[in-house]
């Protein structure tokens, strides 16, 4: 007996949509966007090509063999028999094209479930503007350590003399001299 695929139609958290980085873009893979949405990935790419007047360059966009063959190594390897080894190469989404996959599909799980989708990729860019802003922070602190570090170096080097102060010159005697 087969198992079962999981549903998507529970809650999702937009952390857990797969969203990568692709030719410094961050995209989803047409089989992630179509098991999101509750279609095959057939279904999705038929209906992408059915409207490709509606996805621009910057919308959707068909990975290389070699990039598809690095994410490959990333994502779980497909089982073997039925679908063990694609056709043609996959179709990569923006995050504009992930919202205009939802309305070529015209479908109510598409539609609420592209609003995961926008809200992984705001997530996403939250995170990256938020690292950014600590990246930047710890320059400023590792700048301020290195101008720290000078100044106790010079302070370090005139106290030196003062560790080793030079022997005290000799008293002349007192009392009677020979």
């Amino acid at each position: 007996m087969e198992k079962k695929k999981p549903s998507r139609t529970g809650p999702l958290n937009p952390t857990d949509i797969p969203i990568r980085e692709i030719r410094g873009q961050r995209a989803l893979l047409d089989s992630d966007l179509a098991a999101i949405y509750g279609v095959s990935a057939s279904r999705l790419n038929e209906a992408v090509k059915r409207n490709r007047h509606r996805f621009p360059a910057d919308f959707m966009f068909q990975v290389t063999r070699e990039e598809f063959d690095s994410l490959r190594s990333q994502i779980a390897i497909l089982k073997p028999g039925r679908g063990r080894h694609r056709k043609y190469l996959p179709f990569a989404f923006t995050e504009h094209g992930a919202l205009q996959a939802a309305n070529v599909l015209k479908s109510k799980q598409a539609v609420a479930m592209s609003v995961y989708v926008i809200r992984a990729f705001v997530q996403m860019r939250e995170q990256i503007a938020a690292n950014a802003n600590i990246l930047k922070r710890l320059a400023e602190i590792d700048r301020t350590l290195l101008e720290h570090d000078h100044t106790l170096r010079v302070i370090w080097e005139e106290l030196q003399p003062l560790r080793n102060p030079p022997p005290d010159p000799p008293r002349p005697r007192i009392g009677f001299k020979p």
